[in-house]
């Protein structure tokens, strides 16, 4: 007479339960309530570790630097702070060089961002067709990212060095006069704008040629049964299906030309790149945070530049919430 083993694998009546031990079915409700609790809870497990970080190292600096910015404290004597309240904010607020830097930040990040925007758009639409050597000229629009800013900003300051640089060699072919890039206030701008739209257009083309992609092509098979022109699928497919990766670059792009700090830096060529030239025409506010805290070493007024940073970013991203949720009313 066969077992019950015998007759399962032999393709009979499963094997019969143990009456020892509350019998098998309860550590199979036992397993599945385990594998249960481990799907829900594993999402938690991997995230947890990473706002473990995220506290350390942003909540940490951030209260950190407000505290600061409430003292004065200098570089040599970190741990000796004098209370001050709010007297570095006031001062800011009445120092003359806060608000140019403030206003070079502005005049930067939009001659900057603009032109970039819209020539990585161009770039993606052109990139998203089928041409030969596709391959070849999306890897090497992220040359430029990949390229240090000391490395970038170094030959583009050569580039438009007055006396020897290439654009002024340029415009004196056609009988222009050499523009001196480094000692006046608007070509100084130009000049570190070419540098940064140099180094981020391709990164920001191949983000917008990854949301092209994601389109259904379904989308510009009804416009060109529609009649519409390639150029009205652009306009009116493309632009409206990669709307969220455009604001997101737009973010980035602002948060990058608050902190622009390298480019400015590097363009100056000496003492005049901390102060941003010497009438501080180029000088940004990351440039003003730096000459406070480690050449005029004064931390406490380094943090309220800070601070004062980061309350632009969220006064940026709370007007662009508020243009967005009235746009969605008016539609």
């Amino acid at each position: 007479m066969a077992t019950s083993t015998t007759k399962a694998l032999a393709g009979g009546e499963p094997p019969r339960p143990s009456p020892r031990g509350g019998g098998g079915d309860a550590p199979r409700r036992r397993g599945a309530l385990l594998h249960r609790l481990d799907i829900k809870g594993a999402p938690y497990a991997f995230v947890a570790p990473f706002f473990i970080v995220f506290a350390a190292f942003s909540f940490y600096p951030l209260i950190y630097t407000s505290w600061i910015s409430l003292h004065d404290v200098e570089l040599a004597t970190l741990d000796v702070m004098d209370w001050v309240a709010f007297d570095n904010y006031v001062d800011l607020w009445g120092d003359s060089r806060f608000w140019n830097a403030l206003q070079n930040t502005i005049t930067i990040g939009v001659i900057s961002t603009v032109p970039q925007l819209m020539m990585a758009l161009g770039m993606a639409h052109l990139l998203n067709y089928r041409m030969r050597a596709s391959l070849f000229f999306r890897v090497a629009s992220l040359v430029p990212y990949a390229t240090s800013v000391a490395a970038a900003a170094l030959v583009f300051t050569m580039i438009f060095e007055r006396d020897f640089g290439m654009i002024n060699w340029g415009l004196g072919s056609v009988g222009i006069d050499p523009v001196d890039w480094e000692a006046d206030k608007w070509p100084a701008q130009i000049a570190i704008s070419t540098i940064v739209i140099w180094r981020w257009t391709g990164y920001n083309a191949l983000l917008y040629l990854a949301a092209m992609q994601a389109i259904p092509a379904d989308r510009y098979e009804a416009a060109s049964l529609d009649g519409a022109s390639r150029w009205q699928q652009f306009l009116h497919v493309t632009v409206p299906g990669i709307r969220s990766t455009i604001v997101f670059t737009i973010v980035l792009s602002t948060i990058g030309a608050t902190q622009l700090f390298g480019e400015p830096l590097i363009f100056g060529q000496g003492p005049n790149g901390v102060t941003g030239g010497a009438d501080n025409q180029y000088q940004t506010l990351g440039l003003l945070l730096y000459e406070e805290g480690w050449k005029n070493y004064q931390m406490g007024r380094s943090a309220t530049v800070a601070w004062a940073m980061f309350m632009l970013l969220v006064l940026v991203f709370v007007v662009q919430r508020v243009v967005k949720r009235l746009r969605s009313r008016t539609s």
